[in-house]
């Protein structure tokens, strides 16, 4: 007999199954199905990774594609305290101070660069006042608040380094002959401490510029505080206490007064510098403002020589610090140069107007002579005159000039593209190794100034038209449009041959470290060799181990700054003999360029500027159509389109 018909207590039927092991078997039944669904769904993903990778998974990457990316800028992994060991103690905290200052001058340029100022400049896009009721604006300004909150800390962090920058200078540069000597600064000078500097008041100067040239934001902070008086008269109405609305209101009053009234600079200069209660003196200290004057006159030297050249990489960028600088330095010691001031000002004929971000653009002229007008009172009001004038007989030049400006680039960039490719193919020789790490140095860094040429021509004439507001002729916006392809072009090479670039930086990184590490050796041995011992010769020679120790590594950032730093103290006493510190210089600023190569180029080929120019695109749409013959634009044409 059956056991299921002998024993009927046992027997399955779908009336006595538990309840609970049907729920586990639908539920295994869901699971399975979405495991099978999450592998067919994992299986096609590799599928397409597979044929993405499969055409390039050579030397050459597609463009489009974009499944691995490399990034070759290196990170340091020791601490500053870490990397800056002598037997010199003294030096040790020199180094050490002044190159914590410059990172964190990095860490805030960065901050200000990807947070600040894009968050001011598209404050208010998108919406159009059709599109906007009645009390959007006062909703869009109260929710910036705490963004413009978070901007008034940044600032005051910045006016806080600002200030140690200058008392650390000032303490080692001491005209008091009571106070003890920390290190011998004959023939010292700190020139990274103030590139460093003038970055800093770059950020507040771009800061100032931003907010100035943005009427959407003042008309909503405008509208937004006729809001507030409202709800001061009748505060139960709109439900908030008003013992919480005066200190909202005070904090309203400091927000519009430290940013949003054109003094984030002026303020940060104007700030006490020498300090109460007998600590660091700065207005007083004639040593101190002989250094300062010194290295300024000297970075503008060095500067003023390469603007306007092709091989120009951040001379701009530089200047603006230098004149953020000579600023700072009348303020502080009330004495002005008149020389250098219109040397200065002569710039500007050179280089009438600077893209500080995006759209926004910088008029050293108008800078100056507002900053320091006492100084430009001395001067010829026919030379200022001049300056504005020279700005418009610019603009009319370009606009004449940008066709044939881009067929000659047509030429360089496909020139300079035949050898990239060629150099690239060729199979390295051993024995010819260091001409060929040579020859690669020089062309990547050819094509990085192809790059910066054609950005600064395109953002300097497209801002220009808008500032001025000036038309462009068709012609001028066919142009223009051209040199991007020519930007992206330029973008593309590297990308697509990321690979080889890749392993040649880092071969080239350590070729440009070994010359410089030769060089600094051979100082080194002509120090030791000289038997008359101080203790600037010392200092010296600890800073060229320093140097060294360094260089000995990876090309980080902090490490070059440190190198840089400890140069600056050991290139004094002749150490280096004119013939050999010129090629030293020249290496240790080509292993900038190389060190953060991919970086720069990407930053220079960024195109979001034109965001700001979006009326241009339709004619640039309209001619790719009318020529579809070079079909190679439509992918630039293609990423454009995206933007109108």
């Amino acid at each position: 007999m059956d056991v299921a018909l002998a024993n009927p207590a046992v027997a399955i039927s779908p009336l006595n199954v538990d309840v609970a092991d049907c729920t586990e078997e639908i539920h295994a039944e869901v699971q399975l199905k979405n495991y099978g669904k999450f592998l067919e769904e994992y299986t096609s993903q590799l599928k397409r990774i597979e044929d993405a990778l499969d055409e390039s998974i050579g030397d050459v990457w597609d463009f489009s594609l974009d499944p691995i990316a490399l990034k070759l800028l290196p990170y340091e992994q020791s601490s500053l305290l870490e990397l800056i060991k002598t037997e010199n103690k003294v030096l040790n905290k020199v180094i050490t101070v002044y190159a914590a200052l410059c990172c964190e001058i990095k860490k805030l340029k960065y901050e200000a660069e990807t947070k600040f100022y894009n968050g001011l400049l598209f404050y208010g896009e998108g919406a159009t006042d059709s599109s906007m009721v009645e009390g959007d604006c006062q909703i869009q300004m109260g929710r910036f608040v705490s963004f413009l909150q978070e901007l008034s800390c940044f600032v005051t962090r910045c006016y806080e380094v600002v200030v140690n920058v200058v008392h650390q200078l000032a303490v080692l540069y001491t005209s008091n002959k009571n106070a003890p000597k920390i290190i011998e600064t004959s023939g010292v000078h700190f020139q990274a401490m103030y590139e460093h500097l003038g970055e800093l008041l770059t950020v507040l100067i771009t800061l100032d510029e931003i907010i100035d040239n943005h009427a959407t934001l003042k008309d909503h902070w405008t509208m937004y505080k006729r809001l507030l008086k409202s709800v001061h008269h009748n505060p139960s109405k709109f439900g908030i206490q008003e013992d919480k609305l005066k200190p909202f209101e005070k904090l309203l009053l400091k927000l519009e007064c430290q940013l949003l009234d054109g003094m984030i600079f002026q303020a940060c200069i104007e700030q006490q510098f020498d300090s109460l209660n007998g600590g660091v003196s700065v207005s007083k200290n004639s040593t101190f403002a002989e250094e300062y004057a010194h290295t300024l006159r000297t970075a503008f030297a060095s500067v003023e020589a390469k603007l306007g050249e092709p091989s120009e990489i951040d001379q701009r960028d530089k200047y603006v610090g230098i004149c953020g600088l000579f600023v700072l330095h009348f303020q502080i010691f009330r004495t002005v140069d008149k020389k250098f001031y219109k040397s200065l000002l002569d710039v500007c004929k050179k280089v009438p107007a600077i893209t500080l971000t995006a759209n926004i653009i910088w008029f050293a002229d108008n800078f100056l002579i507002q900053k320091i007008p006492a100084a430009a009172k001395l001067l010829d009001k026919k030379s200022i005159h001049t300056v504005k004038t020279q700005r418009e007989n610019f603009l009319q030049q370009k606009a004449q000039s940008l066709t044939k400006d881009m067929q000659s680039y047509y030429v360089f960039v496909s020139s300079w593209m035949t050898k990239m490719e060629s150099i690239l193919s060729k199979e390295q020789r051993m024995d010819k190794f260091a001409e060929d790490l040579s020859n690669r140095c020089n062309v990547f860094i050819q094509g990085f100034l192809y790059a910066y040429s054609i950005s600064t021509i395109i953002k300097t004439t497209m801002n220009l038209y808008m500032s001025m507001q000036k038309p462009m002729t068709k012609t001028s916006v066919k142009a223009l449009c051209r040199l991007v392809e020519l930007l992206k072009a330029i973008q593309h090479m590297f990308y697509r041959r990321s690979m080889v670039v890749a392993d040649s930086v880092t071969h080239i990184a350590q070729h440009l470290q070994y010359q410089a590490l030769h060089s600094i050796s051979i100082a080194k041995k002509r120090v030791i060799s000289d038997k008359k011992y101080s203790e600037q010769r010392l200092d010296v020679l600890s800073a060229l181990v320093l140097a060294e120790n360094t260089l000995n590594g990876p090309s980080t950032k902090q490490r070059r700054l440190i190198v840089s730093l400890a140069l600056s103290v050991g290139t004094q006493l002749k150490t280096f003999k004119d013939e050999e510190l010129f090629p030293l210089q020249l290496v240790l600023k080509k292993l900038d360029l190389i060190s953060e190569l991919i970086e720069r180029v990407r930053a220079q080929c960024d195109c979001c500027f034109l965001y700001w120019h979006r009326a241009v695109f339709p004619i640039y749409l309209d001619d790719v159509y009318e020529n579809a013959v070079d079909s190679a634009r439509l992918h630039v044409s293609n990423a454009l389109s995206n933007l109108v």
